[in-house]
């Protein structure tokens, strides 16, 4: 599964970046943006048409 993590601005909460990453990699992204202080917004990304 695929999520869709927005990085969020910290004075209006805007997205500022936008990334779509495999499961396996959310956790790390979590974990970085705990350690500073960055808020996101993550959710499943959309699913490719077949």
């Amino acid at each position: 599964m695929r999520f869709e993590i927005m990085r969020l601005d910290d004075v209006d909460g805007t997205p500022v970046d936008t990334t779509v990453v495999d499961a396996a990699s959310v956790n790390r992204i979590v974990q970085q943006a705990a350690a500073i202080g960055q808020r996101l917004w993550i959710r499943p990304a959309d699913a490719p048409a077949s």
